[in-house]
């Protein structure tokens, strides 16, 4: 593992912008083989194989793929939930029925995102997940993740916490995002494992 960024720079943002940067440099073909990659691994999570429902998230721009795994797990017959965002940056979810379901969605100045065009399912849909996919930038020893900073995911999980859910929670990052230590607020809660195109790492069991 390493860390990137000085020790010294604890500010989230600084991070933020240095991983973007490194994932900005990524190519077309890069993007293609670390999707398939991360695809496979994620595929043989056992809380991925046991799953009904899982609520995951369409990857745009450099982020790690997710196009290969949804379709992998719709052919399985899991129910798969995605999100849709709203003014307030919370999500709503609807129901990924394959690539043809996803609409290109530009919120604000924000980068356009794929979001399902099918029925609404509420904002606490996330409840019935089994698994939970998040987006991320880097996840550290702890599994403690850095996020987009947009807010939503925080969101998501209180929202589970209240609850009572306990979906296991799996962060997709590329091999240089697994670091030493990221930042964290009192609100920020541990993923259960990461996966990246080369393997899997758990950090803690989900509760039954």
């Amino acid at each position: 593992m390493r860390h990137i960024g000085r020790p010294h720079e604890s500010d989230k943002r600084s991070l933020r912008r240095e991983f973007l940067a490194v994932r900005n440099r990524l190519t077309a073909d890069d993007l293609r083989e670390t999707s398939a990659a991360l695809a496979g691994r994620a595929l043989e999570l056992p809380e991925l194989a046991r799953a009904g429902t899982v609520a995951a998230y369409v990857s745009v721009g450099s982020e790690p793929g997710t196009l290969a795994l949804l379709d992998a797990l719709r052919a399985r017959g899991v129910r798969v939930l995605l999100p849709v965002l709203l003014a307030d940056n919370d999500l709503d979810w609807g129901r990924y029925e394959g690539e043809g379901s996803l609409g290109r969605v530009r919120h604000g100045g924000r980068m356009a995102l794929f979001e399902p065009t099918g029925e609404r399912l509420g904002p606490d849909a996330v409840t019935t997940a089994d698994a939970v996919l998040l987006p991320g930038l880097a996840v550290d020893a702890r599994g403690m993740r850095l996020g987009r900073g947009g807010g939503s995911y925080d969101r998501v999980l209180a929202r589970l916490e209240r609850a009572g859910a306990h979906p296991a929670l799996v962060v997709l990052l590329y091999d240089s995002e697994v670091v030493e230590r990221v930042p964290e607020e009192p609100h920020d809660r541990p993923v259960h494992a990461v996966v990246t195109p080369s393997g899997v790492r758990r950090f803690r069991q989900p509760a039954d």
